[in-house]
């Protein structure tokens, strides 16, 4: 996507990225709402690292990242806009999160829903690795899939 930017996510960026997520897939089958939404973006989240992808002034991506999960970072969340989709933002957005990352620890993780076969596709062209699925962890009948991508051991 030309002239877009990443950033860190600002508490006015909020209702911004609140509606891109509420707005798709997987948050919608998942079950996610306003509340789940307000819990988490309380402006921001708290003791977590926020980025959002920005295009002509509009928020087009978020991703948010936990430190210090299984001897490395846990990308908890990587969402892009419906209309940013398939443009380069997800990739884009991701590649900086690897570069923060990978920069203090070998390891990144992620979970993919096992019904996101376009989240699989996408997380597996960029070098992550399915480890295995959680069952029924959100919603009955489902799994999480944990990923990996790794820069080398851990040691």
């Amino acid at each position: 996507m030309t002239g877009q930017s990443i950033r860190p996510m600002r508490p006015d960026d909020r209702e911004r990225v609140i509606r891109l997520l509420a707005d798709s897939d997987p948050w919608k089958t998942l079950g996610y709402n306003d509340k789940d939404w307000g819990r988490i973006f309380c402006p921001i989240p708290q003791g977590r690292e926020s980025f959002v992808a920005e295009a002509g002034g509009q928020v087009t991506g978020i991703a948010i990242v936990r430190q210090k999960f299984l001897l490395g970072d846990y990308l908890e969340l990587l969402g892009v806009a419906g209309e940013a989709r398939h443009q380069g933002t997800g990739k884009q957005l991701l590649a900086h999160v690897e570069a923060v990352v990978f920069a203090r620890t070998k390891n990144l993780f992620a979970c993919v829903s096992d019904f996101n076969t376009g989240a699989r596709d996408f997380y597996r062209k960029q070098g992550f690795q399915e480890i295995g699925p959680m069952p029924n962890f959100l919603i009955p009948g489902s799994a999480e899939i944990l990923l990996r991508k790794t820069a080398g051991p851990a040691r």
